[in-house]
């Protein structure tokens, strides 16, 4: 089974949450099945390939899931970019807009050595704003971002024109 397939086959859609009119992709059941949460990491690994970083980072908080299991595969490190408020030493900040609203990302100031090339991954890639942020945050950190992966791309949400010139790569594209 192709790759896209098998993740396509793992996506239940949950109408109205988190709220009403939104069509959430819940990816949970990829995550609670074995072998195909172990084929979409090896895909994920088999694309960026396994000497092309030397860190992962996962976005709050799939994007942990994903991240975890890719840095332990590959022997790599792992930094989350979490949610304001959650990372007890010294960060950098990037506020957003969303939906309906704003959000800030964090991670540590010394998370990365200067120069250090980082996978950034996470579940999905919607409008953008989260990724943007996200890859500028590793960037202020003082990180490369050598790769952007995530297992599903909602491409009529147009996130990948947030991140134009950047190494973006989804599992699968609807």
């Amino acid at each position: 089974m192709e790759i896209a397939d098998l993740v396509a086959s793992k996506v239940l859609d949950v109408p109205d949450f988190p709220k009403p009119g939104v069509l959430f992709k819940d990816l949970m059941p990829l995550f609670a099945d074995g072998p195909a949460f172990a084929a979409a990491i090896d895909a994920i690994i088999a694309e960026q390939g396994a000497d092309s970083f030397d860190v992962v980072a996962g976005i709050e908080a799939r994007g942990f899931v994903i991240a975890a299991a890719v840095a332990y595969a590959t022997g790599k490190g792992v930094v989350p970019i979490r949610k304001a408020g959650k990372l007890p030493r010294k960060t950098v900040a990037a506020t957003y807009a969303l939906e309906y609203g704003e959000a800030t990302l964090e991670v540590h100031a010394d998370a990365f050595i200067a120069g250090e090339r980082v996978l950034v991954v996470d579940d999905v890639l919607a409008t953008g704003g989260t990724a943007a942020a996200t890859l500028g945050l590793v960037e202020e950190a003082g990180g490369t971002v050598s790769g952007f992966s995530v297992l599903l791309e909602l491409a009529f949400l147009e996130g990948r024109t947030k991140l134009a010139g950047r190494p973006i790569h989804a599992l699968l594209t609807v």
